[in-house]
C-alpha cells in the first residue's frame, strides 16, 4: 500500500463529499425531497432527504480510480462487479427516496442479487471461513451475513450523525490495520477513502442535521462496508471485522430479535433501538453519537490488539463484547438528563 497515495485520494474524496453534499442539500430544498416527521422520527422539523448520493457517488468515483491505477492488492480482478452493484443499489434507493412506493421486495431482492454478485468479487476466492466449511456453505453463509448487515447499517441510520461516525470509524480501523498488518494493506486505501467521505458528509448531518444520507447512502455503505469487513474475515482478520461494527451489530441483532419475540413485523419502522431510548431519554443526538464514536473507537483498537497473537485475538473479542453491553446498557438503562432539544 502507497500510504501517500490513500492519504492524498481520501483527502480530495473527503473534499468532495463536503462540496457534493452540499450541491445536493440545496438541489432537494429546491426539489421538496423532505423527510416528514412523524411518531417514529428522531427529529421534529422536514429535513432534505437523499445526500447520500453525493456521498456514495464520490466513494464509487474514487475506489474506482483507485482500482484502475492498482492501488490496493486486495481488489481482485471483477472488482468492478462491487462498484457497479453498489451504483445501481444507489439508482434504485435514490429513486424510493425520492419519489417513494417502492415494494420492499423489491428492495430486498436487488440487495440479494447485488450481494450474491458481489460473493464473486472478494479476495481469496471467497473463503471467508478459512477453510472451516465447504466451499458452498462458506459462500452461502457469507452471503446471508453480508445481506443481514447491509440492512442492519441502514436500519441503523435513524439520529444525526450515527451512521457517519460508525463509517468513519470502521474505516479508519481498517486502514491502520492495513498498516500494521500487510496482509490487509490492500484494503488500506480503500478504507481510507470510505472514512474521508463519510467524514466528509458529517459536517451537514451533525445536530441539527441539514440534511440525510437516506436510503440512496445507507444501503450502498452497508454494502461497500460488508465487502470490506468480508475481505478482511478472508484473510483471517474475523474478530477483527466483527469487532470494528460490533454496537452496530449487537444493537440491531438484539432490537430485531426483541421484536420478533413480541410478534412484530420487523421490516416496519419503530422507534426501539438502543441509541434510540437514549435520545427518548433526554440525550442529545450529538452526546449519543459522541459516545457511540468513542466505544467505537476502543473497539477499533481491540481489532488492531487481534493482529499480536491468537490469543489475544480471542482475548480482544471478549472484551469488545463486554465493552458493547456495557453501551448497550448504559444506553437504554441509564437515566439521562436532558443536554439539548431535537
Amino acid at each position: 500500500m502507497n500510504i501517500l497515495v490513500a492519504i492524498y485520494s481520501a483527502l480530495a474524496a473527503g473534499a468532495a463529499s463536503w462540496l457534493a453534499t452540499g450541491g445536493v442539500l440545496h438541489i432537494l430544498r429546491r426539489r421538496g425531497v423532505l423527510d416528514i416527521p412523524n411518531e417514529r422520527s428522531s427529529h421534529s422539523a422536514p429535513t432534505p432527504r437523499g445526500g447520500g448520493i453525493a456521498v456514495i457517488g464520490v466513494l464509487l468515483a474514487v475506489w474506482l480510480a483507485l482500482w484502475l491505477a492498482g492501488e490496493g492488492a486486495a481488489a481482485p480482478d471483477n472488482f468492478w462487479i462491487v462498484l457497479i452493484a453498489g451504483g445501481l443499489l444507489a439508482l434504485i434507493s435514490w429513486f424510493d427516496d425520492v419519489r417513494g412506493g417502492l415494494p420492499a421486495a423489491l428492495r430486498f431482492a436487488a440487495q440479494a442479487i447485488a450481494v450474491g454478485a458481489g460473493l464473486f468479487a472478494l479476495p481469496n476466492s471467497g473463503s471467508v471461513f478459512q477453510g472451516a466449511l465447504p466451499p458452498a456453505l462458506d459462500l452461502a453463509l457469507s452471503g446471508l451475513i453480508w445481506l443481514w448487515f447491509l440492512n442492519l447499517f441502514n436500519f441503523m441510520d435513524g439520529i444525526d450523525g450515527i451512521a457517519g461516525s460508525q463509517t468513519a470509524s470502521a474505516g479508519i480501523g481498517l486502514f491502520a490495520l492495513g498498516v500494521l498488518l500487510p496482509a490487509a494493506a490492500g484494503l488500506g486505501p480503500y478504507a481510507l477513502v470510505m472514512a474521508a467521505v463519510a467524514i466528509g458528509f458529517l459536517p451537514w448531518n451533525w445536530q441539527p442535521a441539514r440534511i440525510f444520507l437516506g436510503d440512496v447512502g445507507s444501503v450502498p455503505l452497508g454494502y461497500v462496508i460488508g465487502w470490506l469487513l468480508l475481505s478482511l474475515a478472508s484473510i483471517g482478520l474475523w474478530q477483527a471485522a466483527l469487532l470494528l461494527v460490533l454496537y452496530f451489530t449487537a444493537d440491531a441483532t438484539f432490537t430485531l430479535l426483541r421484536r420478533l419475540a413480541r410478534g412484530e413485523r420487523i421490516w416496519r419502522a419503530h422507534h426501539e433501538h438502543y441509541y434510540q431510548f437514549a435520545v427518548a431519554a433526554g440525550r442529545s443526538h450529538a452526546h449519543v453519537v459522541l459516545v457511540i464514536t468513542g466505544a467505537n473507537l476502543l473497539l477499533a483498537g481491540l481489532a488492531l490488539a487481534t493482529t499480536l497473537s491468537r490469543t489475544t485475538a480471542w482475548s480482544a473479542l471478549v472484551a469488545g463484547m463486554l465493552l458493547t453491553i456495557c453501551l448497550l446498557w448504559y444506553l437504554r438503562v441509564a437515566q439521562n438528563r436532558p443536554t439539548h432539544a431535537d
